[in-house]
């Protein structure tokens, strides 16, 4: 029986700049940051309520996952913002989101109230977009 999910994927387009961006801008913790043999870097991340989910941010490269003619697709796949995608939560939605708009989080749609909640979408450095909501009933936009 599985039990759990404790490592997902996101592709980028540079792993140097998702550190940069998920650690110093989204305020995720490193769990994991080793070479992985020539090239290659097994670089994992976490929010910091959630330590056992460690996110890896894979670098889209030729190399053992993908050939050059791959690697490329997936490359505009992602930097077109068609392919990624994740929903954070948070316990603030205005603030979570003012606070990520001044480090220069770029935001695709502000909060808003939706059937389903309130959410903001934002993107990555690499283009991936994630949505984000507030769990809670607090601070809820109009």
């Amino acid at each position: 029986m599985i039990t759990k999910l404790n490592h997902v994927s996101i592709f980028v387009l540079d792993q140097d700049s998702a550190y940069e961006f998920y650690v110093n801008k989204l305020g995720f913790k490193v769990h994991t940051d080793a070479p992985m043999g020539p090239g290659m870097r097994w670089l994992t991340v976490c929010p910091p309520e959630q330590p056992d989910l460690e996110i890896s941010l894979m670098a889209i490269q030729e190399g053992m996952m993908f050939s050059k003619e791959s690697a490329l697709q997936m490359q505009n796949l992602v930097r077109n913002g068609t392919f990624g995608f994740g929903v954070f939560e948070c316990n603030n939605l205005l603030a979570t989101y003012e606070e990520l708009k001044a480090k220069g989080v770029e935001f695709k749609k502000e909060p808003t109230k939706e059937f389903y909640g309130y959410e903001a979408l934002f993107k990555d450095d690499s283009g991936n977009w994630f949505s984000l909501g507030e769990k809670s009933t607090n601070n809820k936009p109009d």
